[in-house]
């Protein structure tokens, strides 16, 4: 589960690498697809355990996460995965965003008409994907991926469609 988490954060670093994007607050809202039903399951309770975290650990993780400019992860009501993050202007201009990749990855972007199709391959922990992305401006976009990755040791594929919206100039201020 940890390792579809990561291929997630992933995609988020490889979302960005394309048109210009604005600096400020933004909030991408990935559904994972896995046709397996324990899967699904097990990602359900996975969002459970966060909700219900102790006050002091749930405190440590969003520190954590605060750190990297991004929220904990919360359950949407259709079962997507939100996260609030924070593009800088140093980070609009490199057009990265700011999710901490973990793993040993390379991404490729092609350029096409209204975005780009990309991929990436992880080496550790292992994962790949292929996928397309269309800006909607430089405020809003879609994605489509394709993921192959390991769970139990067994190879894994998940359909992840993603939407990123800017919502405003203002971050909240990162922790150090």
């Amino acid at each position: 589960m940890k390792r579809l988490i990561i291929s997630l954060a992933m995609l988020a670093a490889v979302q960005a690498s394309a048109q210009n994007i604005k600096p400020g607050l933004w909030e991408l809202t990935n559904k994972v697809k896995t046709g397996n039903a324990q899967t699904d399951q097990a990602m359900n309770a996975l969002f459970k355990q966060l909700a219900n975290m102790p006050p002091e650990q749930r405190a440590q993780m969003e520190a954590l996460m605060k750190q990297n400019g991004a929220s904990l992860p919360q359950a949407g009501g259709d079962g997507a995965i939100i996260i609030k993050a924070c593009v800088t202007p140093e980070m609009a201009a490199k057009k990265e965003m700011p999710v901490n990749q973990q793993g040993k990855c390379s991404s490729k972007s092609d350029p096409v008409a209204g975005g780009m199709n990309i991929s990436f391959s992880c080496t550790d922990p292992v994962s790949s994907g292929t996928g397309a992305l269309r800006f909607n401006g430089d405020s809003n976009y879609v994605m489509n991926m394709n993921v192959t990755s390991e769970a139990g040791g067994k190879p894994q594929n998940v359909q992840v469609e993603s939407t990123g919206r800017w919502l405003g100039a203002t971050c909240p201020a990162r922790s150090n």
